[in-house]
């Protein structure tokens, strides 16, 4: 499905790193994009784009979601396309990782894709066309040492993806996750957790990489309106994924490694 001029899109968490990315992208394709975070108004960088409006929309709440399908309605009457993106970022040593920084990112970076599917799929069904995008990470693939509560949410995001996959394929409604690896992001300001090591591994990780969201976004949208169903966007992605496929013992090995080394700095 071509993203073309006047296409109908929805992007959420879009004032920042990937999502404003994706924005970005989408309107100078000419798509009209209602681009939605959890800020009261629409930040500089989203105001300034031609074709797109900006809409308040926190996704672990119910009502927001509401406000924006009936938007959608009384505007598009329907919607192409829905890039579930909005997330944030944890990540340390479980025995260091507290119940209430897994259920904050559970409600973000997983019910906050359910909520998001939930409430357009009806349209979407009835329409008997679009596409939904889910943002997940290659952590959702590839399991690393002392990254649970992530690897958990975005594995499961991979596995509604593809649950959805095969529910909505006979209604003509496409799917399809995206999974990059590290890339420059503002993720670490919304970091949380007590596994102080843990969280400057990842962050030398993200502004160390030479990838941009941009970056990410480009190989994204090229590979949705192919029609792939599991995206991934960089060479790394694949090398794990595809290592933990056929090589596991070698996969396994590798991980192994990580965890040593990640204990000796500790």
């Amino acid at each position: 499905m071509k993203i073309s001029s006047g296409s109908r899109v929805l992007v959420t968490g879009a004032a920042s790193g990937l999502g404003l990315a994706l924005v970005e992208q989408l309107a100078g394709r000419g798509a009209r994009v209602l681009a939605t975070d959890v800020h009261a108004d629409a930040p500089t960088d989203l105001a300034a784009l031609a074709g797109v409006a900006y809409l308040t929309l926190d996704v672990t709440d119910d009502t927001h979601w509401a406000r924006a399908r009936d938007w959608v309605v009384e505007e598009w009457d329907g919607l192409d396309f829905l890039f579930n993106n909005a997330g944030v970022a944890a990540g340390g040593r479980i025995e260091l990782t507290e119940m209430d920084q897994w259920q904050w990112i559970v409600d973000i970076n997983l019910l906050g894709v359910a909520r998001g599917c939930r409430t357009f799929v009806p349209m979407l069904k009835e329409q008997g066309t679009g596409h939904i995008v889910n943002t997940s990470s290659a952590a959702g693939l590839v399991h690393p040492p002392r990254m649970s509560e992530y690897n958990a949410v975005k594995a499961a995001v991979v596995a509604l993806s593809e649950t959805l996959l095969h529910e909505l394929k006979p209604f003509g409604v496409q799917v399809s996750v995206i999974c990059p690896t590290f890339f420059k992001t503002n993720l670490t300001a919304s970091m949380r957790g007590k596994d102080e090591s843990a969280q400057a591994s990842a962050a030398k990780m993200i502004d160390g990489s030479s990838r941009t969201a941009g970056d990410i976004a480009a190989v994204a949208l090229a590979q949705v309106e192919k029609g792939t169903h599991i995206i991934l966007t960089d060479r790394e992605g694949r090398i794990g994924y595809f290592a933990k496929r056929f090589l596991r013992p070698v996969y396994y090995g590798q991980m192994a490694k990580a965890a040593v080394r990640m204990g000796r700095k500790d």
